[in-house]
């Protein structure tokens, strides 16, 4: 279960915020990572990421909701779907890092599904 939380926006649309653990296919192991969903409701962006390969992203509750910031940067993308590392409780949040697509977490592949043999 990933910690997050939702905002719904004035048009109907939501942005959903989930902390999540680096998927294991993808650019190398570290910290976990703030992914940042925009999408037409919560069903929906959660579906966006289990469609890439992330397959246990369940969102109970609304704890840690987008803040204006994430809502303003994942609007702004093209594709509505952001990462970067998320800070840890206790530290300073890393306000340097810049939001990445999410093609940079997941790889080359652009999926963070279990590797296909090569035939």
């Amino acid at each position: 279960m990933a910690a997050g939380g939702f905002c719904r926006l004035p048009n109907g649309t939501v942005v959903v915020a989930l902390a999540l653990d680096r998927p294991a296919g993808g650019a190398g192991p570290g910290a976990p990572v703030r992914v940042l969903v925009h999408a037409a409701n919560r069903a929906r962006a959660l579906t966006r990421l289990r469609n890439l390969g992330l397959r246990a992203v369940y969102l109970r509750g609304n704890a840690q909701p987008p803040t204006p910031d994430e809502i303003t940067a994942v609007l702004h993308h093209p594709d509505g779907l952001l990462w970067r590392t998320a800070h840890r409780t206790g530290q300073e949040p890393r306000h340097q890092e810049l939001w990445h697509p999410i093609r940079a977490l997941l790889g080359p592949a652009g999926y963070a599904g279990p590797a296909r043999p090569a035939a």
